[in-house]
């Protein structure tokens, strides 16, 4: 039995996030380990797993709420990395693809909690 949240668009684009991440942060310096490589592993994993877990829940209430969690998530990523661009990890150049995926992920999350809210 496939679970609901595998058939959202949601659900699947945060997973490639979380992937581009985990390749991302392979290129961080030893140094930031347990800095900004475990937030950064963190707050993208957050994401699909918010989705998930509102999908899974009772009500239609609750999966919004953990949609809006799964947004600040978003924005949590966005802030480590402009941190790792500031510190000199990253040039923009090279956050471009995780940037534009970051933004589609929201679009949808934010197009699913709308449709949500009318069915309300």
């Amino acid at each position: 039995m496939e679970k609901p949240h595998k058939r959202l668009n949601a659900w699947k684009e945060s997973i490639h996030l979380s992937l581009l991440i985990y390749d991302l942060v392979n290129r961080l310096p030893k140094n930031e380990e347990y800095g900004l490589a475990t937030q950064l592993r963190r707050a993208a994993t957050s994401i699909p797993a918010n989705i998930a877990e509102g999908a899974a829940r009772q009500t239609r209430r609750e999966f919004i709420q953990f949609l809006y969690i799964a947004r600040g998530s978003i924005s949590e990523v966005d802030t480590y990395l402009e941190i790792a661009q500031r510190l000199g990890y990253f040039h923009k150049e090279s956050l471009l693809k995780i940037e534009q995926k970051m933004i589609d992920v929201d679009k949808i999350t934010t197009g699913l909690i709308q449709a949500l809210k009318k069915r309300a």
